[in-house]
């Protein structure tokens, strides 16, 4: 099962960490301060600081999903695989709303300060600068890419120079009281809440993360290195914030460090810091654009959404429709209120965030063998469930008019679905998760064959002779103890070409079997013979739960592997040793083997097995 339409892979570390980055500095540090800080008082710096504990929570669920199925859509597509169509509609649209909603508040940032400078109508503003964006990614990914890392450096430069400048000028009075009247502790709940949209960038790179290259790698390192540098230049500067400027001024503001750059350091100090704040306005709006698109590409790859939406255009394969329709809901958001548009992000995020905890939950438990995540969340399953609530109590905390909004794009997922997503026939982690429980067994090739090609392309294996046997391999399942002569006569008369010489076959491997046993470990034996005649190759796969007796030094072997083949056929059969041999010894092997319940699993256990792999140009199939 081929996966259709994929986008080329040219992102890499630096990519998916100024992405990661960039989408998360903006807004929800050059403007939402003031507005917490009327909330809270000097406590905001610790707002923020909590807000960052739960991001990092919740992203590694995140990264544990695009590891292991580093498609576009993100986590609109981890849903769709763990819990079906219906959440996979309803989710695409709530991710693809919340970076379209958060990339918003971006804009509105940057056409607030060119109306500060230029008396500019933010309105008109915000709409053309959405169509700059969209611009610039129409380019190509990696250009776009490109770009943004040189406005992160220039960003952290920006800041870095805002903190180290300013923190001689603290002055600790102003952090006395920490809350202002009726807020304490417990308000942090609600204010992290509030500013969580200022760490919704970690949505971005998770939808754009089919175009990453080496994924197993720098999706861990590029995403927990963001979140960690983003959080610590939060609270550091929100402490200068906080200490540099008279309460009074910093209540309410929306260029709060700006304000407190032109206070002590003069015009030179604003422009830096204004230029700072351009720069990551830019950023996060450059990357929500380039990420919101996956969505409706992904969610038009798998029908749930008019096809129309996958389609690719030019040798950069961009994914033009799903970037048109994203830059027109970009320009119809600024029509929104400020703190509307701030709390509906943050709600949508949040949810999300449950979503890929769950999903977590559901594929590991569901027992799909082919999910195969490079990063696994620690502490698993108190990490995943303890996040859950967590946002659940942060959503909660965010008011009624924030999940009212949010429900009413939950009802166009609805509709979407009814709509065209009924009609797909999709296999997904939650049934396999219920035949687990009620101990049925469940037609298999759907699911598990599309993350098997996932793997493949992620890992980049390419199929070699041996791939090919394997494809073709009888495989028998056993659950009784049995003899290896038993064995041995079941396998010979299941085999089409030597079925007629069952008898005569049986023989030579009992012969064979006593002058050199073929049991490699306790565990695994390769039974081989050549046989008379040309052109023939066979392969006939084992399990036998309760084991097979070979002699009484060895009467458990769970794996057996016969190969039969004429003199002409030497060459792959001496390949095919040396691959079984390499797979064996994974640490991991045993364990696959014994919870692979069906041939189709034995199958693909073998199948994505590292190993070295030949060229298959040569190959005789």
């Amino acid at each position: 099962m081929a996966i259709k339409n994929t986008l080329s892979k040219s992102l890499g570390f630096a990519d998916v960490f100024s992405i990661s980055a960039g989408a998360m500095i903006s807004s929800g540090i050059f403007i939402l301060p003031g507005l917490a800080f009327a909330q809270i008082g000097p406590a905001v710096f610790l707002a923020y600081g909590l807000a960052g504990v739960c991001a990092l929570v919740g992203t590694f669920a995140t990264i544990e999903l695009a590891t292991a199925m580093p498609l576009a859509g993100g986590i609109y597509f981890y849903t769709g695989r763990s819990m079906g169509p219906l959440a996979g509609t309803v989710s695409g649209l709530l991710n693809w709303s919340a970076i379209a909603l958060k990339s918003s508040f971006a804009i509105f940032g940057m056409s607030e300060i060119l109306f500060q400078f230029f008396d500019f109508n933010p309105v008109v503003c915000g709409i053309a600068l959405t169509l700059l964006f969209l611009m610039v990614n129409l380019i190509g990914t990696k250009e776009a890419a490109l770009a943004q890392i040189i406005m992160v450096v220039l960003l952290f430069l920006a800041m870095g120079a805002y903190v180290v400048l300013g923190f001689p000028e603290l002055k600790p009075s102003r952090f006395s009281p920490l809350f202002i009247a009726d807020k304490g502790y417990l308000s942090l709940f609600a204010e992290a809440a509030f500013v969580f949209v200022s760490f919704g960038g970690l949505l971005d790179v998770a939808s754009i993360s089919e175009e990453v290259k080496n994924p197993k790698r720098n999706l861990p390192l590029g995403m927990i290195g963001a979140i960690v540098a983003v959080a610590l230049i939060y609270v550091l500067t929100l402490i200068v914030t906080v200490g540099v400027m008279p309460p009074d001024t910093l209540s309410g503001s929306l260029t709060p460090l700006a304000d407190a750059a032109r206070m002590y350091y003069g015009t030179p100090g604003f422009i830096v810091i204004t230029f700072g704040a351009m720069m990551a306005f830019v950023t996060t709006a450059n990357a929500g654009i380039m990420a919101a698109a996956r969505f409706p590409y992904a969610m038009g790859r798998d029908n749930l959404i008019p096809f129309f939406f996958s389609r690719t255009y030019g040798k950069r394969k961009m994914p033009l429709p799903a970037l048109l329709i994203t830059g027109c809901v970009m320009a119809g958001s600024q029509l929104l209120p400020l703190e509307q548009l701030v709390s509906v992000a943050s709600t949508v995020i949040m949810l999300s965030f449950i979503l890929t905890n769950a999903s977590v939950i559901i594929l590991r438990e569901g027992d799909v063998q082919n999910y195969r995540p490079s990063f696994h969340v620690p502490f698993y399953p108190w990490t995943p469930i303890i996040g859950m609530l967590l946002f659940g109590l942060l959503i909660m905390e965010l008011g009624v008019g924030a999940v009212k909004i949010s429900l009413i794009i939950v009802m166009a997922g609805l509709v979407l679905y009814f709509l065209f997503g009924r009609k797909v026939k999709l296999d997904y982690a939650l049934i396999h998760l219920i035949h687990r429980i009620t101990k049925n067994r469940i037609p298999l090739g759907g699911l598990e064959g599309e993350l098997r090609e996932i793997v493949r392309s992620r890992d980049e294996i390419v199929s070699d002779e041996v791939d090919h046997v394997i494809e073709k391999a009888r495989v028998i399942v056993m659950d009784e103890a049995c003899t290896f002569p038993e064995l041995a006569n079941t396998v010979c008369q299941q085999i089409g070409n030597l079925s007629a010489r069952t008898g005569m076959l049986v023989e030579m491997l009992i012969r064979r079997e006593e002058i050199s046993s073929t049991v490699l470990t306790p565990y695994v034996a390769i039974p081989h013979l050549m046989v008379g005649g040309e052109n023939l190759f066979e392969l006939v796969i084992v399990k036998n739960s309760a084991g097979v007796w070979f002699s009484p030094q060895n009467s458990g072997v769970k794996a057996v592997f016969f190969l039969f083949c004429t003199a002409d056929r030497r060459n792959r059969h001496l390949k095919m040793l040396a691959a079984i041999a390499q797979i064996i010894q994974s640490p991991s092997f045993e364990r696959r083997w014994d919870s692979a319940a069906y041939p189709e699993k034995l199958r693909d256990l073998l199948l994505l097995a590292k190993r070295k792999r030949q060229s298959a140009v040569n190959s005789q199939h």
